[in-house]
């Protein structure tokens, strides 16, 4: 890549229509119905899932926005893109996609779901919603799955269509006490992690679920075209303000995402890894039967080499950065800096299975240095998710900085010899 590429980033920013002649674009960039809300904060986007998604507000800092999510609450309308797969052979058809068991998902149950090629490599993930007994919404993340539906459907009694559905989250310790002050009536119940139920909001109908991509207690919100959305999407963000609320961008959710090992699509797998080489062994079912790439991740490598990493004192830079002893041992998929564990943080995607948790590694960062990374386990912390299932109510008031690498004399020695390489350069 030329230097000067490597010195700039290209986003999406909404411009004025000049005359009455608009550009016309080579592709369609669709813009969620609530982004005018946005329009405040010097916005920026990017393409996802052929929607546009908000990269950057300047309301406030990513730091800013990392602590409404975990001490307040936010509102982030997304990119994610569902379809609908409806007919007497819809989970046929699923079946067929998924690796994962789709026929044991019940009425107002969402499911975790991926789909993969026929050999084993990734395409892209989201979330499978069963909204009746032959009609599926799977929200998906970055990536083309309608294509792949439409490939596998020959012979079966199936539609796929685009429901026109935006989908907006609400997160954070507050989200709840939030949906509780804005439903008519009560609060769903039983209203369980990965349960979504239809509510009523200011006399509108609406599909709620109990997700989202910050693994803090939250919601997200299934805008349909018969829904007032900008009705409801002034109400949430009127009443939401009250209560500390603020809309994020991409920030909001980063580094939460990371601490949490959520994966992103197309970053932290991508159509060369298998659901095995980044951790997502246990949601392949071999039992039920057939489904594209099952031969393919049979006999493939079971071993996981995706892994979180801690940066002393900087943030890694993305790609081909991971080295250990001078020798490239992987690459860096997503990174950023945690202002709660006061380090960098990001998620690892190695070369092979030699290094694994508490390995100490160098990372390039965006300093233009060398720092010391140490592998880690996903999540970083709360491994039993009690934060988003809101059974961990503690509310952090303050950074719990990581405790860092134990100093050793080689490791020490090392630091000093890698501290002048860079002096002479």
């Amino acid at each position: 890549m030329h230097d000067s590429l490597k010195k700039l980033r290209f986003s999406v920013v909404p411009l004025p229509v000049e005359g009455n002649r608009p550009v016309e674009l080579a592709r369609t960039m669709a813009v969620h119905p609530l982004t005018y809300q946005e329009l405040p904060y010097d916005p920026e986007y990017s393409l996802y899932a052929g929607r546009l998604s908000p990269e950057k507000l300047s309301n406030a800092t990513p730091d800013e926005m990392y602590w409404k999510a975990r001490q307040e609450i936010i509102f982030r309308h997304t990119g994610e893109h569902p379809f609908e797969i409806s007919g007497p052979d819809a989970l046929k058809l699923l079946q067929r996609i998924f690796p994962r068991d789709v026929s044991n998902v019940k009425k107002g149950r969402c499911s975790y779901q991926f789909a993969c090629y026929h050999d084993g490599g990734m395409i892209t993930d989201g979330l499978l919603l069963r909204v009746d007994d032959d009609r599926y919404w799977f929200a998906q993340a970055d990536g083309d799955l309608f294509s792949w539906y439409k490939a596998h459907a020959e012979g079966l009694d199936v539609t796929i269509s685009d429901p026109d559905v935006w989908v907006s989250q609400i997160q954070g310790p507050r989200s709840l006490e939030l949906l509780e002050n804005l439903i008519d009536g009560s609060m769903p119940d039983p209203w369980r992690y990965f349960d979504w139920v239809e509510v009523t909001i200011a006399g509108d109908q609406v599909i709620i679920s109990r997700t989202g991509f910050t693994n803090e207690l939250g919601w997200e919100i299934y805008f349909r075209p018969q829904n007032d959305i900008e009705m409801l999407g002034d109400l949430i963000l009127e009443e939401g303000s009250k209560m500390g609320m603020i809309l994020t961008a991409t920030p909001g959710f980063r580094c939460r995402r990371i601490e949490a090992g959520l994966l992103s699509a197309g970053q932290d797998f991508t159509q060369t890894t298998t659901p095995f080489a980044v951790g997502l062994a246990r949601f392949i079912d071999f039992e039920k039967g057939d489904f594209v790439g099952r031969t393919a991740l049979m006999a493939a490598d079971k071993e996981c080499r995706s892994w979180g990493i801690r940066v002393e004192g900087g943030t890694a830079v993305r790609g081909d950065t991971l080295e250990k002893s001078g020798q490239p041992v992987g690459r860096v998929t997503s990174s950023t800096w945690s202002p709660y564990q006061v380090c960098g943080v990001g998620i690892v995607h190695l070369n092979n299975t030699n290094l694994g948790p508490g390995a100490v590694v160098d990372v390039q960062c965006t300093d233009g240095t060398l720092h010391r990374g140490e592998l880690c386990t996903l999540p970083m912390y709360d491994p039993k998710g009690k934060i988003v299932r809101g059974i961990n109510k503690v509310i952090p008031t303050e950074p719990e900085p990581w405790v860092g690498i134990p100093v050793t004399a080689d490791a020490q020695a090392n630091t000093e010899k890698r501290l002048n390489q860079q002096k002479s350069l």
